[in-house]
C-alpha cells in the first residue's frame, strides 16, 4: 500500500523546502522568499485584503518576505512513490539493473501481454 507524505512546495518554482520556514528562509533553487503570504496557509485571491485572517491592512507585494502574526506554511499530502529499497527517483532509478541492462522481470511481464 503506498503511504502519504506531507511537503512544502516553493510556489514558484515547486521545489521541495523544509515545512519548517523561519523568518528569512529562501527557496535554494529560485531564492522566492518563503515567509511570503503566497506560501501561506491563509492566502486567498478571493477573501478581504486576500487573507483569511482579520489582518487590519493588505500586505503587498505578496511573495516578498513579511513577519505576520498569522503565517503558517502550506503543506500538502502527497502520495510516496518510492519504496524503502527501490530506486529513488534523485539517483535516476529507471528500472534498470546494476549494468544498466533493462529487468528480467519487467520485459517477461512485457511479452506475456501479445502471447496467445
Amino acid at each position: 500500500m503506498m503511504g502519504y507524505r506531507e511537503v512544502a512546495r516553493c510556489a514558484r518554482c515547486g521545489t521541495l523546502v523544509d515545512a519548517q520556514i523561519l523568518s528569512r528562509s529562501a527557496c535554494p533553487k529560485c531564492q522566492q522568499d518563503l515567509r511570503s503570504c503566497v506560501q501561506c496557509t491563509s492566502f486567498d485571491p478571493a477573501a478581504r485584503f486576500e487573507c483569511v485572517q482579520p489582518v487590519p491592512a493588505r500586505v503587498s507585494p505578496k511573495d516578498v518576505a513579511n513577519d505576520c502574526a498569522f503565517f503558517e506554511a502550506r503543506t500538502s499530502l502527497e502520495r510516496e512513490t518510492t519504496t524503502a529499497g527501490g530506486p529513488s527517483p534523485s539517483s535516476g532509478g529507471n528500472g534498470a539493473g546494476q549494468g544498466g541492462a533493462p529487468s528480467s522481470t519487467a520485459r517477461k511481464a512485457f511479452d506475456d501481454l501479445f502471447k496467445f
